[in-house]
């Protein structure tokens, strides 16, 4: 079984735009994102990008745009010199209930189920506390970044792990913690 970094895209890996994100021209890598990443993978993790795109059920894109989306972040952090081991979406409305969708564990047990992940020994980067939810209920360590418009704020009864200014500073948290 591996470890894996499961990554929130928006207010993670690329800046959050108001409303919804359909251009690939709105698109920005953060700072230090795509370096974290290959951090991440030299050191043996897998990074899986898991997040919420209601977009998709409030008619803003469609699938295949959600799609080409994710192709040209691809694009974009392989001309950086990394890549991701997995993209995974939910495309629901909160009001769906979805058990895919994060607070839901479902995309974490999935990814998991699929690249033979050992959650115990994973961790999930978020900038919400949809994240640090979901990957309690999937038995992951949670952190939460400032990045996002979140802004690392944990409101809710189920608090991080650990809080970081952005993607960068957990992955080098991330490796720190697993030398010790």
């Amino acid at each position: 079984m591996r470890q894996a970094v499961f990554l929130d895209r928006d207010g993670v890996l690329i800046r959050q735009v108001e409303g919804y994100l359909t251009r690939a021209e709105d698109m920005e890598l953060l700072p230090g994102a795509a370096e974290a990443v290959a951090k991440l993978r030299a050191a043996g993790f897998l990074a899986v990008v898991v997040t919420n795109q209601a977009g998709v059920a409030k008619g803003h894109l469609s699938e295949a745009e959600l799609e080409g989306l994710h192709e040209e972040l691809l694009r974009r952090l392989r001309a950086l010199g990394t890549e991701l081991d997995g993209i995974y979406a939910c495309p629901h409305a909160p009001e769906d209930a979805c058990p895919c969708r994060k607070p839901a564990p479902g995309l974490l047990l999935r990814v998991a189920e699929e690249l033979g992940i050992d959650l115990a020994r994973s961790y999930m980067v978020g900038d919400a506390t949809t994240d640090v939810e979901a990957a309690h209920r999937a038995g992951c360590f949670a952190i939460l970044v400032k990045t996002g418009f979140g802004g690392g704020d944990s409101r809710s009864d189920d608090k991080p792990d650990a809080v970081l200014p952005d993607l960068a500073a957990a992955a080098d948290f991330i490796l720190k913690r697993e030398r010790k």
